[in-house]
């Protein structure tokens, strides 16, 4: 059986191969692959997080609205709401499944900023 590579291992792959020549390289093209680096884990982390963030997005959204649909639907729901006035940061939950999705989205991001807190 043929088992080809996924895609987050494709990426770390290429991203060691980057740090691997980064002392090579002169200052400002050590600066770029860095950047690149960076770029490269971030699409990892979202390729290998992001399914289970969504999932739990869509949960969390699903119950504080009342409504079932797909991320997308569901953010403009809530957004909809917001604007007329209907919820606010006295609505129960709402605060909290903000703070949840803040720190999903944070941990894919830019994962050393997960230990700082949102309050």
């Amino acid at each position: 059986m043929i088992e080809h590579p996924r895609a987050d291992e494709l990426i770390e792959a290429v991203a060691g191969w980057v740090e691997s020549i980064r002392p090579q390289l002169n200052p400002r093209d050590a600066f770029l692959s860095r950047v690149a680096v960076n770029a490269l884990n971030a699409v990892k982390r979202e390729l290998v997080q992001g399914p289970a963030a969504e999932a739990a997005a869509v949960a969390r959204l699903s119950a504080l609205l009342g409504v079932e649909g797909d991320l997308k639907a569901l953010n403009a729901e809530l957004c909809e709401r917001l604007r007329r006035g209907e919820m606010d940061v006295a609505t129960p939950g709402l605060i909290p499944a903000l703070k949840a999705g803040i720190e999903d989205q944070i941990a894919i991001d830019q994962p050393s900023y997960v230990s700082v807190k949102v309050r």
